[in-house]
């Protein structure tokens, strides 16, 4: 148990997160409203307003082994792209837990772009299709490897 001085130091701190957390969502929360409401409301004009692929320049966070940190896709020239076209409307797990040849890949785009208001990626669309064709290709092994190396260990009563 935490001496009072100590308790209360980690309660605010734990206090402050939640309001950290809380103001988080609501800025991100007010941007997919708001990016929803551009997307699908028409302008002054009566013309439906459209929207081209996101090009993001900023730094990228750390990787571990290769991979992104915030979002678990692999390190590459295009990740910039591929999180800014992506991430926007669903998590990256949505991504990593598919597999799909070019052309799959392709087909999933256009079914979004016709159903879900995804934007017109316009020259985006190549290099984020490069990206996800050389990482989330199909899988040829349908059966996970042979486990070896393992130190087994007797259950004691």
């Amino acid at each position: 148990m935490l001496d009072p001085e100590k308790q209360k130091i980690l309660d605010e701190i734990q206090r402050n997160l939640k309001i950290l957390t809380n103001a988080t969502l609501v800025l991100v929360t007010s941007g997919f409203v708001l990016v929803y409401f551009m997307v699908t409301s028409p302008s002054k004009s009566g013309k439906k307003v459209t929207i081209t692929a996101v090009q993001v320049e900023e730094e990228l966070p750390e990787f571990e082994n290769g991979i992104h940190v915030r979002t678990g896709f692999k390190e590459d020239a295009n990740l910039n792209l591929v999180i800014a076209n992506c991430t926007s409307c669903h998590s990256a797990k949505m991504v990593t837990q598919n597999r799909a040849t070019r052309e799959g890949w392709q087909t999933m785009i256009r079914w979004m772009q016709e159903t879900q208001n995804l934007w017109d990626l316009g020259e985006s669309e190549g290099p984020i299709l490069d990206y996800l064709a050389k990482y989330y290709a199909p899988e040829e092994q349908g059966r996970r490897q042979q486990l070896t190396d393992i130190a087994w260990y007797e259950l004691e009563d």
